[in-house]
């Protein structure tokens, strides 16, 4: 028996930012790209890297973030990356906060960018959690309730993809039989409550790791202003007055 993977490939568009129609991206890019994604003990890169580079989020900068939360009680990870470009500016919420609102009342949208419903977001969830097929797709579906805390809608012609997946139960190809481990249902809340968590914080993450960026057609878009939204997050006392 052969050990391998089928590989995955989704996407979201960037052609506000990127000359799509440039093919620009050559093959010594590809292998770069996965050369440096077989990680290090590093930070993870966020922001304007990868995939994310040429994302906009609620009329912002947006572009590839990550999150992730050890699971109480049991010894597991959750970890989430998306891959963030979706959102009008007025929808925006942080930590329960109107965000969009209050800084659609002190700056204006960028005009240059579409402010509309329309948008995407791919979501990947992974797991050391054992966990069988069907509970791989419990886990997805909760993705959407951690875009929804950060005002997405799913609107019409989002092209919102979700993926979940766990490292646990690898077979072994010499073998003809295998058991399967998996975690009972009954502790899957703590799995959909991290899996929110992570996403919302991703999302979060992608925009503010995200930088200034020009554009071809001369588009300029801001990244949000870390400087507003402390000020805005204090407001609501979501931030100590002290830091």
């Amino acid at each position: 028996m052969l050990d391998f993977s089928l590989p995955i490939v989704a996407e979201t568009y960037d052609g506000y930012l990127n000359d799509i129609n440039g093919f620009h991206i050559k093959e010594e890019h590809v292998f770069e790209a996965l050369d440096n994604a077989k990680g290090s003990d590093s930070l993870i890169q966020e922001g304007n890297v990868g995939g994310g580079t040429g994302m906009i989020s609620f009329g912002f900068k947006a572009g590839t973030g990550t999150s992730s939360r050890k699971i109480d009680g049991l010894n597991y990870t959750i970890g989430v990356l998306v891959q963030s470009n979706f959102g009008r500016k007025k929808q925006l919420i942080i930590t329960g906060v109107p965000v969009g609102e209050e800084l659609l009342k002190i700056e204006k949208n960028n005009t240059s960018i579409p402010d509309e419903d329309a948008g995407s977001i791919i979501v990947i969830v992974a797991t050391n959690t054992p966990l069988l097929p069907h509970q791989l797709k419990r886990l997805a579906t909760r993705m959407s309730l951690g875009i929804g805390k950060v005002g997405g809608i799913g609107a019409d012609l989002s092209g919102d993809i979700f993926l979940a997946f766990s490292t646990a139960n690898v077979s072994n190809p010499s073998s003809t039989t295998g058991a399967i481990e998996f975690l009972l249902n009954n502790q899957m809340t703590l799995l959909f409550e991290a899996t929110i968590q992570c996403v919302e914080e991703a999302i979060v993450n992608a925009m503010i790791a995200a930088e200034n960026m020009s554009g071809h057609n001369g588009i300029r878009l801001e990244a949000i202003s870390h400087k507003l939204l402390i000020e805005i997050l204090r407001k609501y006392k979501r931030i100590d007055e002290r830091q």
